[in-house]
């Protein structure tokens, strides 16, 4: 087996050279940048974060930035993907870190898994999917959002302009502190009042 970091560099060369290749969104891995995986792996440790979402799986690479941090923490990601061949890729990447234990994955619409969700049942959300559903699904992110948790949505920069309505309903609402950190393609990071 590979070691995670070996595994990182062989998936984000995967994901550069296939994107290269592919210009249908679907066919694309649309990977987050190291410099992002290193930013959310430090927040999952600053916060302690057990209890992690993410929204958006792809191929696991970013997974695999958070599940590495949740592992240290004694906690598990819930990562959910809606495409079945980046779901079976994934599965196949968590297989070969070994760290299918801590990854929960759910081939599922986001839309239902936050519907379903618990109130504060996630400590963590990273959202890296489906720009334009970000806004309708706000009430439900913010009610599975623990008190004290944080919610980090990338491409803040590169696709602000997709999400500049959901971005500010959050910077409008006084129970979040909010700032867009210069990292990757940014990262819009809002943390929720509470212990």
């Amino acid at each position: 087996m590979p070691s995670i970091d070996t595994l990182l560099s062989e998936l984000e060369a995967f994901g550069n050279t296939n994107d290269a290749a592919h210009t249908a969104r679907a066919s694309r891995m649309l990977n987050i940048t190291r410099d992002t995986g290193e930013l959310l792996a430090v927040m999952v440790h600053a916060r302690g974060a057990r209890r992690v979402l993410e929204i958006g799986t792809s191929n696991g690479y970013s997974t695999l930035w958070l599940a590495r941090a949740v592992q240290a923490l004694g906690g598990k990601v819930v990562t959910v993907e809606k495409a079945q061949d980046k779901f079976d890729m994934a599965h196949d990447n968590f297989v070969r870190a070994q760290l299918q234990g801590v990854i929960g994955q759910l081939l599922a619409d986001a839309g239902d898994v936050l519907r379903d969700a618990d109130d504060g049942a996630y400590d963590f959300i990273f959202l890296d999917s489906a720009r334009q559903q970000y806004a309708q699904w706000w009430p439900q992110l913010d009610r599975a959002l623990a008190a004290g948790g944080v919610l980090v949505v990338d491409n803040a920069s590169s696709h602000y302009a997709d999400m500049a309505g959901f971005i500010e309903t959050i910077r409008a609402d006084s129970r979040y502190t909010t700032c867009l950190a210069t990292v990757g393609k940014g990262e819009f990071i809002a943390v929720k009042a509470g212990n």
